[in-house]
C-alpha cells in the first residue's frame, strides 16, 4: 500500500516508514546487513516526480511542412533527433541515480537512529505510523469519474452530465470533466480522494447508498441519496463484491441491486448544494515521533 503510493503523506514520513521497515527486517544497522533494493523500500513514483517533465514541442500546422519534417525524420535529421533523445534519456537516468542515492542515504540515517529498537517494537511504530491516515484500512481502486446525474422522483428526467454538474460537497468541487480519483471502500462508508490527497472529496455512509452495480464490463454506477456517481475502472467486480461483503457484515439491510431503488428519494432542488453524507473527519495530523525514534 506505500510503495503504491496509497498512504498520502510527506516523503519524510515515507523516509521514517523505510527506515522502521529495514529495523524490523535486520534489526539495528551493519554494513554487512542484507540490503532491500530502494524501490522495495520507498515509492519510485515519489522519485520519478522529482525528475523534469519533458519538453513537448507544438505540433506542425502546415500539411506542408509536417510532409518535410516526415522527410527529415527518415534522414540525417532524424538520427540527429534519436541521439538527441538517448542524450536526453540517459541524463534523466542519472538524475533518478542521483536522487534514489540521496533518498536511500537519508534512509540509512534514520535507521542509524533506530538502534536498539527491537523488531516487533519497529513493526508496531511502522502500522501506527501508516494508520495516522483516515483512510487506513480501505481498499483503494483507481477509477475515473465520467459523470453525476441527480436524481428526482421516479428515478428519471435528469440527464447524465458531466462530474462539473455538482460538487461532491460543498468544500471539495469535483471540478469539470472525468476525474481520476480514489475509490476507497471500508468498513463504514466508501469515500472518493483526490490522489495523494490525505482527506476525502466526501464520504458516504451505507445507509446512504440506495443501488449500485455494473454498467456495462468498465462501467460502475453508485447511487448516493440524490445522485448517481458513473465510473469508469477495470475493477468493476472487485469493487461490487466488497461492497456486497461490507453490507453483508454490517447486517444493516439487503445488499442493494444494480436496478433502480423501488423507493426514490426526495426530489433534488437544482439549486441546492448536497451536503456532506458522512460526519467529517478531522485533519490528519502526522505525529513526527514513533516510538524511541525522533526524526
Amino acid at each position: 500500500m506505500v510503495l503504491r503510493g496509497y498512504v498520502p503523506t510527506s516523503e519524510e514520513t515515507l523516509q521514517t516508514l523505510a527506515a522502521l521497515r529495514l529495523q524490523s527486517l535486520n534489526s539495528d544497522f551493519s554494513t554487512h546487513a542484507p540490503f532491500p533494493r530502494l524501490e522495495e523500500l520507498f515509492p519510485p513514483h515519489v522519485l520519478h516526480a522529482r525528475l523534469p517533465a519533458p519538453r513537448r514541442r507544438p505540433p506542425t500546422k502546415c500539411r506542408g511542412a509536417r510532409l518535410r519534417a516526415g522527410l527529415l525524420a527518415g534522414g540525417l535529421w532524424g538520427q540527429a533527433l534519436a541521439k538527441q533523445r538517448a542524450e536526453r534519456d540517459q541524463r534523466l537516468r542519472g538524475r533518478l541515480r542521483e536522487e534514489g542515492a540521496s533518498t536511500m542515504a537519508a534512509i540509512v540515517e534514520k535507521w542509524k537512529l533506530l538502534q536498539g529498537m527491537g523488531r516487533p517494537e519497529a513493526m508496531a511504530a511502522y502500522v501506527a505510523l501508516v494508520r495516522e491516515w483516515p483512510g487506513f484500512g480501505s481498499t483503494l481502486f483507481d477509477v475515473d469519474l465520467r459523470a453525476v446525474r441527480p436524481r428526482g422522483r421516479g428515478g428519471g428526467g435528469w440527464p447524465w452530465r458531466r462530474a462539473a454538474l455538482m460538487p461532491l460537497s460543498p468544500q471539495s468541487p469535483v471540478g469539470a470533466g472525468p476525474q481520476r480519483l480514489w475509490l476507497g471502500i471500508g468498513a463504514k462508508a466508501v469515500s472518493l480522494y483526490k490522489p495523494g490527497e490525505p482527506e476525502p472529496l466526501d464520504s458516504f455512509c451505507y445507509g446512504r447508498i440506495s443501488s449500485f452495480g455494473a454498467s456495462d464490463s468498465s462501467t460502475f454506477r453508485l447511487s448516493v441519496e440524490d445522485r448517481d456517481l458513473l465510473f469508469e475502472t477495470s475493477q468493476v467486480d472487485e469493487i461490487a463484491q466488497l461492497l456486497n461483503m461490507y453490507l453483508a457484515s454490517a447486517g444493516a439491510r439487503q445488499p442493494p441491486q444494480p436496478q433502480e431503488s423501488a423507493t426514490s428519494p426526495p426530489a433534488l432542488d437544482p439549486t441546492a448544494l448536497p451536503q456532506g453524507l458522512c460526519p467529517a473527519a478531522g485533519p490528519w495530523q502526522h505525529q513526527p515521533s514513533v516510538g524511541s525514534f525522533h526524526s
